[in-house]
């Protein structure tokens, strides 16, 4: 895949259908309790401090989903790194300013990267917000993230292991939508989408929260190929 397709791939999608309105609503009137509930988060921190390892002192790097930019975009920002975040929801992203004042947030969707000015990036995050996406719909964003990699750059990703597509499910009183896949079936989609995957790490976790059930959480290290 050229840098030409991942920078323009969504261009022939259509957007019609991803309006996240109600995921971004959900997330909105859930706020901070997103943290009490996954209070623990040892497979992103790990996944985070690969990456904070991994580049150069001072490089960008892009959290897409970022929540209330912990722990995440603390985490990068502590290592040194420029951290730029993006989330579909303006309550998550006032909390990130609040919580990562040294870093740079945006109320901006996945979909709308390409139209704006924020990369190139050394380093992607996206910890469980592709998750979000209905499954015709994450390649295409995986694309799209390709394209805001320099050649080479590192992809840090996170997912639940679920064989489902765009499932309404119950979450802290809301109703949210989310599509996932089984890890062979994941690893295909993100080496089609131009990545080499580098590792791969595995975590049972159970929520601080009877609502949300237990679920497997899988963390690729990723490496953009040309």
């Amino acid at each position: 895949m050229s840098s030409t397709e991942g920078r323009q791939a969504y261009q022939h999608y259509g957007r019609a259908v991803a309006d996240r309105a109600s995921q971004a609503e959900a997330f909105d009137a859930i706020g901070d309790r997103y943290d009490e509930v996954f209070p623990h988060k040892e497979g992103q921190l790990a996944a985070g401090a690969w990456l904070a390892r991994e580049l150069p002192a001072g490089s960008r790097v892009l959290d897409v989903g970022c929540g209330t930019g912990v722990p995440t975009a603390r985490q990068l920002a502590e290592a040194g790194h420029r951290v730029t975040g993006i989330d579909i929801s303006s309550g998550m992203v006032e909390l990130s300013r609040a919580n990562v004042p040294g870093a740079e947030f945006h109320v901006l969707d996945v979909a709308e990267l390409e139209e704006r000015d924020l990369g190139p990036f050394d380093g992607v995050t996206a910890f469980f917000a592709l998750l979000m996406l209905p499954r015709r719909e994450i390649p295409v964003a995986l694309r799209a993230l390709h394209g805001q990699l320099r050649p080479g750059g590192l992809l840090a990703l996170g997912m639940v292991e679920a064989d489902v597509d765009d499932f309404a499910i119950p979450f802290l009183g809301h109703t949210i939508r989310v599509s996932g896949y089984l890890r062979e079936e994941l690893r295909q989609v993100v080496n089609d989408a131009g990545f080499e995957i580098t590792g791969e790490e595995t975590f049972a976790y159970a929520p601080a929260s009877t609502d949300v059930s237990p679920e497997i959480q899988v963390f690729l290290n990723c490496r953009r190929l040309p």
